[in-house]
Parts: structure tokens; sequence; C-alpha cells
């Protein structure tokens, strides 16, 4: 069973509104909290014998970590002029070219990317490029692991997912977030590497990991660094 929202509220910590998601996962054993890297506001998983009640004790309990990571946390990144975004990790500033011919580019040199056409085009033109990128560089990836592992997939789709960077069905469809091609380059032939090897697996057996390491080796790096900084990626656009 999956976790599914069962209240949307706003709770009041140390002086100040937060916004608070509540939510009842089926699978979980324990209450657990996150603060949303897109809103500052807060998420709530509880277990379908926890009565919410005691959830919103434990986050009375948990208010001064709580506040410590709301008013730490980075300002969301607009995709606009000027602003700064990472592209496979490195980091390039949106240029505005408004009488330039074209759509969306890359200036390596000048470690830019400009785009195109009127001032209030430019964030969707920009979200736009970037999962056209991430398609390309995701399913390039894809198809030759599938290749080295003698597995075909049916379909892959990108999508702006919360929760998950990558899943495989049982039907081989693969899906990932656009938003790994923010990501270091090495993190996202990480996620595609483990969903990929979900096609000989699907689950987390010591042959899954076998397999994952055989088509990406030394790769717990990236899986540190999508544990640790993976969240960030939902401030930008």
């Amino acid at each position: 069973m999956t976790a599914k929202k069962a209240d949307t509220t706003t709770i009041e910590l140390e002086g100040t509104l937060v916004p608070l998601d509540v939510q009842i996962n089926g699978r979980a054993r324990n209450i657990s909290l996150r603060v949303d890297e897109r809103t500052g506001g807060i998420e709530l998983v509880l277990p379908r014998f926890v009565a919410k009640a005691e959830g919103l004790a434990f986050v009375h309990e948990k208010s001064r970590w709580i506040m410590h990571q709301v008013r730490d946390r980075p300002p969301n990144v607009p995709f606009a002029h000027g602003a700064v975004i990472p592209l496979l990790g490195i980091d390039h500033e949106i240029v505005h070219q408004e009488g330039a011919r074209g759509t969306v580019w890359v200036d390596r040199a000048g470690a830019t990317l400009n785009v195109a056409g009127q001032a209030p085009h430019v964030s969707r033109r920009v979200a736009d490029w970037l999962k056209g990128q991430a398609r390309q560089e995701i399913s390039a990836r894809a198809q030759t692991y599938a290749a080295a592992v003698e597995r075909r997939i049916r379909k892959i789709q990108i999508r702006d997912t919360r929760s998950r960077w990558g899943s495989c069905s049982e039907d081989a469809r693969l899906s990932f977030s656009w938003r790994l091609m923010l990501a270091p380059e090495n993190v996202m032939t990480y996620v595609v590497a483990h969903e990929v090897a979900h096609l000989v697996e699907l689950n987390h057996s010591k042959r899954f990991w076998q397999v994952v390491d055989g088509l990406c080796p030394g790769c717990e790096p990236a899986k540190y660094w999508l544990k640790r900084h993976g969240a960030s990626l939902h401030r930008f656009g």
C-alpha cells in the first residue's frame, strides 16, 4: 500500500505558521517527517495504527529541528535571466537573449544557458529544454545498459516525481525524473543503471546489486550524493 495524503493544513511552530501535509502509509512502521525542499513545509508520514494527534505531538517535539531546517533551507531558484542552475552538476547562468534566433542553447565555454524569445517565455523554454535533454541523456544510457544485460525496454517516461528518481515496472516500463539533468553526471548514470538492473531483478537482492555494480562500477559516491543532496534539486524551477 502506498502513502496517500490524508490532510493538508498549517501548524504553528516557534511562532511561525508552517504548511503541514499528513500522510498515512500502510507500510510505514514508524512516524517520520521531513521538510519539503520546494515549499519549506513539513511532510508527516504516519503508520495506519498511529493517531493523527500522536503525529502532531511528534511534530511539536521536533519543532526546534524542523525550524532549523526551514530557516536554513536555501531559496528556490526560478528559471529566469541571471539565475544559476546546474547542468549535469556544472553551474550555468541563464542568459535571456531576446533578439537571438533559436530557442535554448548551451555555451560551454562561457558556462551559460542562452534562451531566445520574449521574457515571459524564458521559464517554460528552460523547463522544456531540460526535459528534452533529460530524455536524450537518460534514454541513451538506458538503452546501452539494457543491451548489456540482454533486456528490452518497453517504454521510457520522463516525469517530475517528488519522492522517486526512477522506477521500473513489471512490464519493463522505466520512469525517471527530469531533475536528474541537474544532478552530477555520475548520479544520473547510477540511477539509470539502478532501474535497468530491475529489468533483471525486480527487487533489491544481492543479485540485483551485483547487476548494478556490473553496469555502474564504483557507484557509492553517487548513491551518497543523491541521499544527501537529492532533495535540493526540487528548488529549481
